[in-house]
């Protein structure tokens, strides 16, 4: 099955090119560090712990060591320079990390009495931990190309008896190999389902190269972190844009169907609704009509009694302009003041939903004026007609 489209992002940094030395090379030594000395402290202690133990200077010397803050000892490993030829250290060039092939192993998390056993061409190193917080003792022993495997397991005893019982044994089978990290902060190695797991802030102390070579190596390493981080910035950010881009293009087809079927319907859209409006005006003919007699009966009243005598009505017409509810009257009075009181009259009736009243003419103790009317649509009622039919 193909990995997912999305797995490189999640894999963390690509592993770090590293140089694998043969065991068969370095001398190790565990050598005492202050519990609470600092990262400097504790690499000037462990550099003349380790000019006190070797036979050359350290000059002459391919070193490095590995130690994590707090713990009282250090697992120191040197070679002597001239037992690597000019191809050996030729092919170095462009390596992250340098070190012997035990060294990948100090990362992993064991318990006490623990001894891990490596196989190479050259022979088994095995690996032994007293305490989880560095190894105690590494002893190689070599191995003719044409050993049996018999010999190749009495090897093994001899090594495992030189460590006193160890309570537990991890034998790999294969070497262990720099993987693909979580982060930028370790580096790790893998081999079967062992695995390993170096801080970063080692790297300077186990490589084993020129320690003033190693400043311009690691600043190289920084610069290619940054450079991933920006091409993982850049790819995710032309993921969006491609997503944005096929967004944009589903949305524009989605789009052109809703106008395609809005062209098809609206023919039909067209037609229902002007048969709707059809039949909003034959119903309106048939129910919504000129009530003329009625609002007229609102004015004067059932028997009159809301006009007063003196007030006469000259003309009495719909006014159209205004809808089917209002009628405009014309009268004359003997006596103005009456109509300013009918006009309060018919704006107590229920019926009427306005009333203005406006004097045209006004002389002496006659006037003429004009009454607009708006009833309200629900409180006009036809009254009762005959019904003929024919036969």
């Amino acid at each position: 099955m193909s990995a997912l489209p999305l797995s490189f992002l999640r894999a963390g940094p690509p592993p770090p090119k590293v140089a694998l030395l043969p065991d068969a090379l370095f001398f190790t030594r565990s050598v005492a560090v202050t519990a609470d000395a600092k990262p400097a402290e504790a690499a000037t202690q462990v550099e003349l712990a380790l000019e006190a133990v070797s036979p050359f200077p350290l000059a002459q010397l391919y070193y490095g060591w590995f130690w994590t803050p707090g713990a009282e000892r250090a697992f120191v490993f040197a070679a002597y320079r001239r037992r690597f030829t000019g191809e050996q250290t030729a092919a170095w060039d462009g390596a992250e990390l340098v070190l012997p092939a035990f060294v990948a192993a100090l990362g992993a998390k064991v318990e006490p009495a623990t001894t891990v056993v490596l196989q190479s061409p050259e022979g088994l190193t095995a690996v032994h931990w007293e305490t989880p917080a560095a190894p105690s003792k590494v002893i190689f022993r070599a191995i003719e190309p044409e050993a049996t495997a018999e010999d190749r397991t009495a090897v093994r005893d001899e090594l495992l008896r030189a460590f006193d019982g160890s309570k537990r044994v991890i034998e790999l089978t294969a070497s262990l190999a720099p993987q693909p990290a979580r982060s930028d902060r370790e580096i790790v190695f893998r081999s079967g389902d062992f695995e390993s797991r170096l801080p970063v802030s080692v790297a300077a102390a186990i490589d084993v190269r020129d320690k003033g070579d190693l400043a311009a190596l690691r600043n190289a390493r920084r610069r290619d972190v940054v450079l991933w981080r920006v091409a993982l910035g850049c790819a995710a950010a032309l993921m969006v844009l491609c997503v944005g881009e096929l967004a944009l293009f589903g949305g524009a087809q989605w789009q052109k169907v809703r106008s395609n079927q809005f062209k098809t319907q609206k023919p039909l859209v067209d037609k229902i609704e002007n048969t709707f409006q059809l039949a909003n005006r034959i119903e309106e003919l048939a129910t919504k009509r000129l009530l003329p007699l009625e609002m007229v009966t609102q004015l004067v009243g059932e028997k009159n009694e809301r006009i007063p005598p003196e007030i006469q009505f000259t003309r009495v017409q719909a006014d159209t302009s205004r809808g089917l509810y209002t009628v405009f009257v014309e009268g004359k009075t003997s006596n103005p003041t009456q109509v300013n009181a009918y006009e309060n009259t018919l704006k107590a009736v229920p019926a009427c939903q306005s009333v203005e009243a406006k004097f045209s003419q006004l002389s002496g103790d006659k006037a003429t004026f004009t009454l607009t009317v708006t009833f309200k649509p629900e409180a006009l009622k036809p009254t009762g007609a005959a019904v003929v039919s024919t036969p």
